[in-house]
């Protein structure tokens, strides 16, 4: 081995989101680090220079705008760009037991959502992989020589949870699994309670009404100066049922619905998480989540034909 190249969140996980990862030694092996993250997102020839193989082994958690799969993309492209073979050392996905939300319109792409994809695409980072090559998504239709080594004894059907956490604020089983439907909040005035010790496990409002639950973020390790900061907000606590593969709307719409004209601070952003402009519309006309779901069957159906060709399990 003679480098290391880091996604979001820096080569031993524990950067903030969003937080700039500059390039580094690590300090355990000595190895230089080439961060895959902020203005250099992709390998360039220089980077690449002496390297016969390039092995992708990180933990995805099977959600569109969880940046890996973009990571993934732009490391794939560089391979194809520079005939350096890719080799995926495939990992179980938490979420790969289901497939749900709103088709991704690629006048939304960006690095949270690069591909037309639904939010939950249920696929491994392998068989992600071979999605890109197979629909040739990468810069001029290229392909990359990809192998993916697949897991032993994996099935989509099962549970999985994760031995350690694939990012700083994705603590526990709980939080990946309702990291799909919690997340589309980021692009809100409520709090996901970052900053605090059980992100993406409730969320949160200082004007939210006051029911017993509360929290107050706080910059720690993994949360640097997390929204709402210091300040007391009012909390609700999603009760995480394993067993119900769907994104639940209720969260968005319900702090909707508390907080009106205070609750959108970033409409662009909600667009790309969202992967179109539709669903906050719909919800902000009043759509019920049945109604809103059902939009999506359409979508669904056709990615879910597309999916089929790549899946290495069942």
């Amino acid at each position: 081995m003679i480098k290391v190249f880091s996604p979001e969140h820096g080569f031993r996980g524990k950067g903030s989101a969003g937080e700039h990862i500059s390039n580094s030694k690590d300090p355990k092996t000595g190895l230089p680090i080439v961060s895959l993250y902020g203005s250099h997102k992709k390998p360039s020839s220089k980077d690449l220079e002496g390297i016969e193989l390039l092995i992708f082994d990180i933990q995805d958690v099977g959600v569109r705008f969880y940046t890996y799969i973009s990571t993934l993309h732009y490391v794939m492209e560089a391979c194809a760009e520079n005939n350096i073979p890719l080799m995926i050392l495939d990992r179980p996905n938490p979420n790969g037991d289901y497939v749900d939300g709103p088709i991704l319109e690629l006048k939304y792409k960006s690095f949270v959502g690069m591909h037309p994809v639904p939010i939950v695409h249920g696929m491994t980072i392998g068989e992600y992989g071979k999605m890109i090559n197979g629909q040739f998504w990468m810069k001029d239709s290229a392909q990359c020589k990809l192998e993916v080594i697949p897991c032993k004894n994996y099935s989509h059907h099962m549970n999985y949870s994760l031995p350690v956490p694939p990012s700083p604020n994705l603590k526990s089983d709980a939080s990946i699994r309702l990291y799909p439907s919690l997340c589309l909040l980021e692009a809100t005035s409520v709090s996901v309670g970052r900053g605090t010790s059980s992100p993406f496990e409730w969320f949160g409002h200082p004007k939210f009404p006051e029911q017993g639950l509360s929290f107050i973020p706080k910059s720690i390790e993994g949360a640097s100066h997390p929204k709402h900061e210091n300040v007391k907000c009012n909390a609700f606590k999603p009760v995480v049922d394993f067993e119900k593969k769907k994104i639940n709307l209720d969260y968005v719409i319900k702090s909707y619905h508390l907080l009106k004209e205070d609750f959108m601070t970033k409409n662009s952003f909600f667009n790309k998480l969202a992967g179109t402009d539709r669903l906050f519309e719909q919800i902000a006309s009043g759509m019920s989540q049945n109604e809103i779901r059902n939009s999506w069957n359409e979508g669904l159906d056709k990615f879910k034909a597309v999916r089929a060709r790549y899946l290495i399990y069942d």
